[in-house]
């Protein structure tokens, strides 16, 4: 049986669990936990560390659908690089030395590379146009919608007409038919999308308004789009690494400050003011 492509390595598992032999099933509990340890153990250490015997793995894969071990580790491989955080989850005994280190080595590269690709002067285009524009919208799913709402949050001091999205409750048709060319757009669609994305993001293009785009680096550059920032999220551990995309975001709400014009500065000014008027903060 030729593996199915639109299935993923724990989905298999999952569609074959009921029918398993006992050995099976023993095999693919291990395996559920720790679906990594396959793309680094040969078919031996996996049937070792799982208490199997080697044809038990042999009949496992098969039964996924994959000719032979090697095929069912290539497949786990290249989950691991754009998959669920499971497949990347690493052991905690590392000296704690070693662990600190190595997070913040990945921090600084992720940075460094990012930012090899991205001019402050496309930033300034960005924020420029976001001073300038009708209203500004900001969209994100999942991981993303923080980057979203952060980046709304620190831009209404001075852009009151930002806006956040999606809205809880409400379509995003009824939000993108209100989307016209004098718009600004920031979209981040960083790992792993939503199914739609893909349409969401070519409407939007169809408006004509100017639209930022946000993703992993491992995106294929999208031209179609007025800027596209692909940052570096590689990560020493089982969850992407968002230091680049923090740090461009931040960049970005502070040019926005920066280049922001007296009337929009008073905004800001008022809202300082009620805020000790009102002894909120």
């Amino acid at each position: 049986m030729k593996p199915d492509p639109s299935k993923s390595f724990l989905q298999r598992i999952r569609n074959e669990l009921h029918q398993m032999h006992p050995t099976e099933r023993r095999l693919a509990d291990f395996v559920l936990s720790f679906p990594g340890e396959l793309a680094s153990y040969t078919a031996s250490e996996l049937a070792r560390l799982a208490t199997v015997s080697n044809a038990t793995v042999s009949r496992f894969v098969q039964r996924l659908g994959y000719t032979n071990y090697e095929e069912a580790r290539r497949h786990v491989r290249s989950e691991q690089t754009s998959g669920a955080a499971l497949y990347r989850v690493v052991s905690p005994s590392d000296p704690p030395e070693q662990i600190l280190g190595a997070h913040l080595a990945q921090a600084h590269a992720n940075i460094d590379r990012s930012f090899a690709a991205i001019s402050l002067q496309e930033i300034d285009d960005v924020a420029e146009t976001m001073l300038s524009a009708r209203r500004v919208w900001i969209i994100g799913f999942r991981t993303s919608q923080s980057f979203a709402t952060y980046l709304q949050w620190q831009v209404l001091q001075i852009i009151e007409n930002a806006v956040s999205l999606p809205y809880s409750g409400q379509t995003l048709a009824e939000h993108v038919a209100s989307i016209e060319k004098e718009d600004c757009v920031i979209v981040f669609g960083l790992r792993r999308q939503v199914r739609g994305f893909p349409v969401l993001l070519e409407q939007i293009v169809k408006t004509g308004a100017r639209t930022m785009l946000v993703t992993d680096d491992d995106c294929e550059r999208m031209d179609a789009v007025t800027w596209h920032f692909r940052c570096q999220t590689a990560a020493a551990g089982p969850l992407y690494n968002h230091v680049a995309v923090m740090a461009l975001t931040d960049l970005l709400a502070t040019r926005v400050m920066d280049f922001a014009g007296a009337k929009r500065r008073r905004r800001l000014s008022t809202i300082e003011t009620l805020h000790e008027a009102m002894d909120e903060i």
